[in-house]
């Protein structure tokens, strides 16, 4: 019997943090490998608290709530549990501290017993690439073949094209992801009309947990809005959103920020732009002021809203419902008055489904999208 026969093919995944952007290409590679996930349970109030019992108080949300389904693996009796390091996604474009020391900071204070497997990708530095990266998390399995490896990528990342395929048409986050581990591809068609359309700029971690959201794509559903995210759009797109509020690339997480929020702040079709931020996110506060500054010569209206683990549903769907509400006056106003859009207004195409399996796409799964 072989190293890989004897070792328990099991490992357990945190639906928390990088879940939210990764888990299309993680499920593909990691099922081609013959390795059984086990993820945690959706998050609740109690993940949420046991979460933030561990760590200081001036933790952000995000990282309290990954504490919390460290702690729901382990008791699902999970002994491997992937902890990922995302030191450096291009050459000097980093992640915040937390994220790149995400896996000593679960060792200092899950005091449990289990095995951290806490893959490393860091761009910056040499032999700690992709494939690297792709070594560490199987090699406490026994799978150290380079070409089984490199064939389960390529499993990996038919998953993960075929979901961003699904959601660049406009599906919705939680139908792609669903065809997608199917191995299905359904291109979305849009049949109802909105009166009004938002962008909503955030981390794909505070947005499609919906204990964190509060489910606020159902609520502004409710109230007959359209909502938009970075989840529509290309790597290209979001770089053209940074270049068009005059920004340069500094945080690895910029584009879902301030590449989504400059493409959709150049878009005439979209009314208004809701910024979802964690209390204490230190990148996430200088990103929100630059948006904010650099929005007022398209004029149109920003609704900043941050979430910890005391935000008030009540309070959140009021604020929800006023900018709304001003957003339809607004419209209102436009038809009454006759307001026309000039020849040289700029409406982007955001269905793009095409992607090119080449090297360079390879990396984007760690780039923009990777918190």
């Amino acid at each position: 019997m072989n190293v890989e026969q004897e070792t328990k093919m099991q490992i357990g995944i945190p639906r928390a943090m990088s879940f939210y952007t990764n888990y299309p290409f993680l499920y593909g590679f990691l099922t081609e490998l013959g390795i059984e996930i086990v993820l945690s349970d959706k998050t609740t109030k109690k993940t949420l608290a046991k979460g933030s019992s561990l760590v200081v108080s001036e933790t952000c949300l995000p990282v309290k709530v990954y504490v919390g389904h460290i702690l729901n693996l382990i008791d699902k009796g999970v002994d491997k549990i992937f902890v990922p390091s995302f030191q450096s996604i291009a050459p000097k474009i980093y992640n915040c501290s937390k994220i790149r020391g995400l896996p000593d900071l679960i060792r200092n204070v899950v005091k449990k017993d289990f095995q951290m497997i806490e893959a490393t990708l860091d761009k910056s530095e040499k032999n700690q690439g992709f494939y690297e990266f792709l070594k560490e998390i199987v090699g406490p399995f026994g799978i150290t073949d380079e070409k089984r490896i490199k064939k389960a990528s390529k499993a990996g990342w038919k998953v993960y094209n075929n979901f961003k395929i699904m959601s660049r048409s406009g599906m919705s986050y939680k139908q792609a992801m669903n065809y997608a581990l199917q191995g299905k591809v359904f291109i979305s068609q849009e049949t109802r009309e909105y009166p009004i359309s938002v962008a909503l700029v955030s981390h794909p971690y505070n947005i499609y947990d919906e204990q964190i959201s509060m489910r606020i794509f159902d609520k502004l559903n409710d109230m007959d809005v359209k909502v938009y995210s970075a989840n529509e759009l290309t790597p290209e797109q979001m770089q053209e959103g940074i270049n068009a509020l005059n920004q340069r690339l500094y945080w690895a997480n910029e584009y879902e920020m301030t590449g989504c929020a400059g493409h959709y702040l150049k878009d005439n079709k979209i009314d208004g732009i809701i910024n979802l931020t964690a209390f204490g996110c230190g990148p996430d506060s200088l990103m929100i002021e630059r948006i904010n500054r650099k929005a007022k010569k398209f004029n149109k209206p920003i609704l900043n809203l941050t979430i910890d683990e005391h935000t008030g549903e009540a309070g959140f769907v009021t604020r929800l419902e006023a900018f709304v509400d001003m957003l339809y006056r607004k419209k209102r106003a436009k038809i009454i008055n006759k307001i026309k859009l000039s020849e040289d207004e700029y409406i982007p195409n955001t269905n793009f489904i095409k992607i090119k399996e080449t090297e360079k796409s390879q990396d984007l799964i760690f780039d923009g999208d990777f918190v």
